[in-house]
């Protein structure tokens, strides 16, 4: 089980409120308390195959 946190940021455009949740709720439906938006939190991060994170290609 994962302990550290995940930074999400809810997807409603009248909110866009940063959300910090626990690790453990990877993969998990959360709710925003500011709006009660539900929110799918990402499973993994995406990893490259050195073990580094992925970057996104530049245009």
């Amino acid at each position: 089980m994962s302990t550290d946190s995940v930074r999400i940021m809810c997807p409603n455009l009248a909110c866009r409120r940063i959300l910090s949740v626990p690790g453990a709720a990877r993969g998990k439906t959360v709710r925003c308390r500011n709006c009660s938006t539900n929110i799918k939190v990402p499973a993994v991060s995406a990893k490259a195959p050195d073990g580094t994170a992925a970057q996104p290609p530049k245009a």
